[in-house]
């Protein structure tokens, strides 16, 4: 899966059908295979709108509400650094 998720990131023009059947052969469903990309897909969307507009994160709302906004096992500073907990 990670494999997929980062060819499609990185090299898009390359996906082939292959690509899809050795998910299935990994015991994915199509269903799951269509998350996969459609989450992979809406990621890369997001961040190219972000980063083409410039868009910055708010590092000092994130240490106010890291309960809801930091991944389980890290923390973020202030100054948008990342420390494990």
């Amino acid at each position: 899966m990670l494999e997929y998720s980062e060819k499609l990131t990185l090299r898009p023009w390359d996906m082939v059908e292959q690509d899809v059947v050795a998910l299935r052969e990994a015991g994915f469903s199509d269903s799951a295979i269509l998350d996969i990309n459609q989450v992979t897909g809406y990621y890369a969307f997001a961040n190219r709108l972000a980063d083409g507009l410039g868009i910055e994160l708010d590092f000092d709302y994130i240490a106010k509400h890291p309960r809801h906004l930091v991944p389980i096992g890290s923390n973020f500073h202030s100054d948008g650094s990342v420390a494990d907990v």
